[in-house]
């Protein structure tokens, strides 16, 4: 598998991991389940660090960091919450679902 596929493949797994469980970052465990807003904070939290690994690994694989503008940003952002969709998907609408 090439090694974009591979970050292809880490970056959707931290899109969803906030989706998935219902303790904040997989530590804190909350009496009541968690609320949207938790959700999206734990998303942005874990697009910066996809971000941070992936200017460690273009420094280490390039030797220098290319700067970017707010519109490559603003791109990863969206692929980002795209890529979490299925996650959003199963946790609002198939869950309930089930429970009926």
């Amino acid at each position: 598998m090439p090694f974009t596929a591979l970050i292809l493949l880490l970056f959707f797994i931290m899109a969803n991991l906030p989706w998935i469980s219902e303790r904040v970052f997989f530590i804190y465990s909350l009496k009541m389940p968690k609320k949207i807003i938790i959700r999206l904070v734990e998303t942005l939290v874990f697009y910066i660090l996809g971000l941070l690994l992936a200017i460690f690994l273009e420094i280490k694989f390039s030797g220098e960091v290319y700067s970017q503008g707010w519109e490559f940003f603003s791109i990863t952002l969206c692929l980002f919450v795209v890529m979490a969709v299925p996650s959003m998907i199963f946790h609002y609408q198939w869950l309930p679902m089930r429970k009926k």
